[in-house]
């Protein structure tokens, strides 16, 4: 990868660090989304839908 951009090994690496940093802050906003919309759901089967969705998301599936 460094090489077809052109850019040092100890380069790349940093941008696949930070690329990786980026997503976990983007996996981290996504589930308080879905924690709050979870929480505020008034109709059951919304709640138990979102619920199921939490599930997956924190043990996988």
């Amino acid at each position: 990868m460094a090489k077809v951009r052109r850019l040092s090994t100890a380069r790349m690496l940093v941008e696949l660090i930070e690329h990786g940093i980026d997503a976990e802050k983007r996996r981290q906003q996504e589930f308080f989304e879905l924690a709050e919309r979870f929480r505020e759901a008034a109709d059951p089967e919304e709640a138990k839908r979102l619920g199921d969705r939490l599930g997956r998301f924190v043990f996988g599936g």
